[in-house]
């Protein structure tokens, strides 16, 4: 089944956020998800805190950090917290898992940085323990970077065998083998156009044959902005709008590419677009939408009516 979650902006006020996850919850939208970072120029309320404030304002919608920096936090203290707020939240959370990448707040915060490398085997140790403190009794695990022993976890999720761990990222030679190995979901947390991630998928599926993983049992996710119009004017100028404060720079790529990563257009466009994500493998589209657009929410109200509305029941 095909489902559409919401991204939320960076730096906005915590009023703002939760009238957007509630206006998604009455849309129609499956998702909503935060991102897990201390600083990064402006406002930023800290992310699990804020998820459990929202988890008990909403009644259907699904959430989960996108994703967690497995560095902030010690993973058998993740698997207590997402265990709780699984209970709290009768059953909806979504654990993302990443090694983290942010070194400039990784510093100020006097968090080691170990290499790219470290990272992501960090990950794979922590998204172990946490699977074993959720389903075992007590847990025991020695590991290169972390241990437990005789770790309870009490009371265990409600979602059984355990709520779907997703791992956040890029690289392909590390962070996807990860996936392979002990991932329910993947987010390709950058924005990529259906051929490139169709290029991912092979990368992955290879990893799977690789250390003998059923690649098919692995939810994929897609990351993007959303520009969608009544008709090709509304459209242009959004697009003008939004390339006027655009600086490559900053994304490393060019105005254009950014388009094409995008889902742009009427809904028809919409649409069309959305089906080459889903040849590429896409089953889950995680849709960012402009602060601007967050005052109204028209343009989240024309994609659920004119958009989502026509892949529900597939």
């Amino acid at each position: 089944m095909v489902a559409f979650g919401f991204v939320t902006n960076e730096n906005l006020e915590y009023e703002v956020v939760k009238e957007a996850w509630l206006e998604c919850e009455r849309l129609g939208f499956d998702s909503a998800v935060l991102s897990d970072h201390f600083m990064r120029g402006g406002y930023y309320p800290e992310c699990w805190t804020t998820l459990s404030a929202l988890s008990s304002l909403t009644r259907s919608l699904r959430f989960g950090p996108m994703v967690l920096c497995n560095s902030y936090r010690h993973p058998p203290i993740v698997a207590a917290m997402s265990a709780t707020l699984d209970v709290i939240s009768g059953g909806r959370l979504e654990l993302g898992m990443g090694a983290g990448w942010l070194e400039s707040e990784y510093v100020a915060y006097g968090i080691p940085f170990p290499r790219t490398v470290v990272r992501i085997e960090q990950l794979k140790e922590a998204v172990r323990i946490i699977k074993k403190m959720w389903t075992e009794d007590s847990t025991t695990y020695e590991g290169k970077y972390y241990s437990v022993k005789d770790a309870l976890v009490d009371p265990k999720p409600i979602q059984k065998p355990h709520p779907r761990i997703w791992i956040g990222g890029y690289g392909e030679k590390f962070l996807l083998k990860a996936v392979a190995e002990v991932a329910d979901g993947y987010i390709l947390r950058k924005g990529a156009t259906p051929d490139e991630y169709s290029h991912k998928m092979n990368v992955l599926q290879q990893h799977c044959k690789t250390v003998g993983t059923n690649f098919d049992k692995i939810r994929k996710a897609w990351v993007g902005n959303v520009f969608v119009g009544k008709n090709k004017r509304e459209v242009m100028k959004k697009i003008r709008d939004y390339k006027s404060t655009f600086r490559p720079d900053e994304v490393g790529k060019s105005f254009e590419h950014f388009i094409e990563e995008s889902i742009v257009g009427t809904p028809e466009e919409c649409i069309e677009k959305i089906y080459k994500y889903l040849d590429a493998g896409v089953a889950d589209f995680l849709t960012r939408f402009e602060r601007e657009e967050l005052k109204d929410f028209k343009s989240l109200q024309l994609f659920s009516e004119s958009v989502i509305s026509a892949f529900k029941g597939e």
